[in-house]
């Protein structure tokens, strides 16, 4: 019990000190909050120690970052173009999708070796399981939000 405790100390913790120190416009409290609760559900379904945890939670915070900043340019580059046009032939600045999906595997390649390092082949591997799970239920969660309003 009291390591269980120690290790939820710690990484909230260091998932508070990682967030004030990102302060970035994307922080609000429910991104935090979700963030929190992403850092705890990746520790517990990776069974990642304490000392893993510290080491482990830098390097995904440099994962995260390089990822959102991709998913930023894709989301930038989307503007809408006119009516009758096709964005993908644009004349000036053509957007190519599989660019940016190009762009996010290669981080998550270069990352899969980092976390390698700290947590293991497998568990990196994992990972990224772990991560879309997360993503599945915060989507559910949010479904069923919207259908009880």
């Amino acid at each position: 019990m009291l390591r269980f405790k120690h290790l939820f100390v710690t990484i909230v913790g260091l998932a508070l000190c990682v967030l004030s120190a990102q302060a970035q416009p994307r922080d609000s409290k429910r991104f935090a909050a979700i963030e929190n609760e992403k850092i705890a559900y990746i520790t517990k379904e990776l069974n990642l120690t304490t000392a893993e945890a510290q080491r482990f939670f830098p390097i995904y915070n440099q994962y995260s970052k390089a990822v959102w900043n991709v998913r930023s340019q894709r989301q930038d580059d989307s503007t809408p173009s006119p009516k009758g046009t096709n964005s993908f032939n644009r004349s000036s600045g053509q957007r190519d999708v599989l660019s940016y999906d190009a762009k996010e595997l290669n981080i998550k390649k270069e990352y899969r070796a980092k976390f390698a390092e700290v947590i293991g082949q497998s568990r990196a591997s994992q990972f990224f399981e772990v991560e879309q799970n997360f993503r599945e239920l915060l989507y559910k969660e949010l479904q069923n939000r919207k259908r009880n309003e």
